[in-house]
């Protein structure tokens, strides 16, 4: 199946042939679904605080000891998606058609002058003509103009102020400032970028940074880091062979945001707040958006405080009482039920493996539109049960009870977490120890005009987090603002 020349391409992206088999064995056999208990909800799974509640976790966050706290950022993508129907107004309007007044491109150019990065230099005064919008839609995508039609999002204007323009990566590093910094004023981020984009986001922090650090007493310490390109998995083509490129070399796809997890793990921090690039909102939200931050550190370090008390308990004399206290515990704090027939010192293993494990919070949103992936609690392989998040290609469509758990689903994951990345004996966790291999999932794309089949490892929340103890907290939806669309910036959350 390999040549030599295969071999020493596998070799060159630092990956090794047994993997390459193992990726192509996970094509053949796919993914099992995941084993699903039921939604995670309120009544059991959720966890929502009262306004006293969510004071005292915030004041825990302020006060309780840490080592270390910074910031993750995943924000390697394009911006390509956020700006598809642009492309394709463009099109259509270069081929002689003109666009109904509804179409996105339509209502972009009628509205250009709400979004940041309009000046009237490079976009004029808007007009209602396909001429004008032809010139705005330009403007915005191409090279001559911002360029934004190859640009990572972490460089789009997102907000306008009365004496700036902010991106998103800027916006990050003014949330930073207000609830991330250290007793020493510094202020970590590790930012996920493409090597090709560097020079962009670097331009982007350098033109605030200085300004930034003196406005909010500030030192930000700031890590752009790269996907690993071993990481990258082979693709196939639809009879699960090596697909191979016009010129016989095999083709490696970026296995998504589970490669990130070999990221995190470098961080050396103990406490780490984890959102993706887009999902900022203009400062008029900064104190909403920073008082439940500081919920969800509370509840980690709290948590984290009663795991350490109970694993140093353990080193000591631990008898029977102090092991139903902890499956208790487990089960009320965690959704964490443990088989039930085994030894005293099966018991006692099983439980310190349950404890000894790194930690997140996650914060989750109420459902208002249709149930899908989001919080669950699962049976995993050991035969206990455990909170997920769960992805919807990861949800058997035509299992009857996981359709019933969907359709119970009450809320879903905006992807705000908060992570503890240290044992009770101060050391780093290994995360890699704590991945599900068999989370990943299967996906249809193309190369070349033909159909190829790519796979994902398992999701950096998802997957690679399924071996974590995990809380799940209910935050407002008012803290969940990403930019998926260029429209999304016409919101209000993302208007002075």
């Amino acid at each position: 199946m390999f040549t030599p020349k295969d071999k020493a391409q596998i070799q060159e992206r630092g990956s090794s042939l047994s993997e390459v088999k193992k990726q192509i064995d996970c094509f053949r056999k796919g993914f099992p679904w995941m084993k699903i208990v039921g939604p995670a909800t309120p009544s059991r799974g959720i966890l929502v605080l009262t306004p006293d509640q969510e004071q005292q976790a915030a004041e825990y966050a302020d006060k309780a000891a840490v080592n270390g706290r910074s910031k993750f950022v995943p924000a390697s993508g394009a911006a390509s998606r956020m700006f598809k129907d642009m492309f394709s107004g463009l099109s259509t309007l270069e081929n002689g058609e003109d666009l109904p007044a509804d179409a996105p491109a339509s209502r972009l150019a009628a509205r250009i002058r709400d979004f940041a990065f309009y000046t009237p230099e490079l976009f004029g005064e808007p007009e209602d003509s396909a001429s004008y919008r032809i010139k705005a839609l330009r403007a915005l995508l191409s090279a001559d103009g911002l360029g934004y039609g190859s640009a990572p999002k972490g460089i789009v204007k997102f907000h306008r102020y009365p004496d700036e323009v902010r991106t998103s990566i800027a916006e990050h590093l003014v949330e930073a400032a207000e609830y991330m910094r250290n007793p020493d004023g510094t202020c970590p981020l590790t930012v996920t970028i493409s090597p090709e984009h560097r020079s962009l986001f670097e331009n982007a922090v350098n033109e605030v940074k200085e300004k930034f650090e003196a406005r909010y007493g500030v030192k930000y310490l700031i890590n752009f880091t790269y996907q690993d390109k071993a990481t990258d998995t082979i693709a196939v083509d639809p009879s699960n062979k090596p697909f191979r490129k016009s010129d016989g070399s095999l083709l490696f796809r970026p296995a998504g945001h589970g490669a990130l997890i070999r990221n995190l793990a470098a961080v050396d921090d103990e406490l780490v707040s984890i959102k993706n690039i887009d999902n900022v909102a203009h400062e008029k939200l900064l104190k909403t958006t920073a008082l439940y931050k500081k919920v969800l550190m509370g509840k980690a370090l709290e948590l984290r405080d009663r795991i350490f008390a109970y694993l140093r308990a353990l080193d000591g004399e631990a008898g029977p009482t102090l092991l139903d206290e902890i499956e208790d515990f487990l089960d009320r704090e965690l959704c964490i039920q443990l088989p039930l027939t085994r030894s005293f010192s099966e018991r006692l293993a099983l439980i310190r493996s349950k404890l000894d494990r790194p930690i997140r919070v996650c914060g989750m949103v109420r459902n208002e539109g249709e149930p899908g992936g989001g919080p669950y609690i699962i049976a995993g392989k050991d035969g206990s049960t455990s909170l997920q998040i769960l992805e919807s290609v990861q949800i058997n469509p035509d299992d009857e009870g996981s359709r019933s758990a969907m359709s119970r689903a009450t809320h879903f994951n905006p992807v705000d977490l908060v992570c503890l990345l240290h044992n009770y004996k101060g050391e780093k966790f290994d995360l890699s120890r704590y991945v599900d291999p068999d989370a990943g999932f299967i996906s249809s794309k193309s190369f070349e005009g033909r159909e190829l089949k790519a796979l994902e490892l398992p999701g950096l929340w998802n997957g690679a987090m399924s071996d974590w103890n995990t809380l799940f907290v209910q935050v407002p939806v008012e803290t969940f603002n990403p930019v998926k669309v260029v429209l999304d910036l016409l919101r209000p959350a993302h208007q002075a």
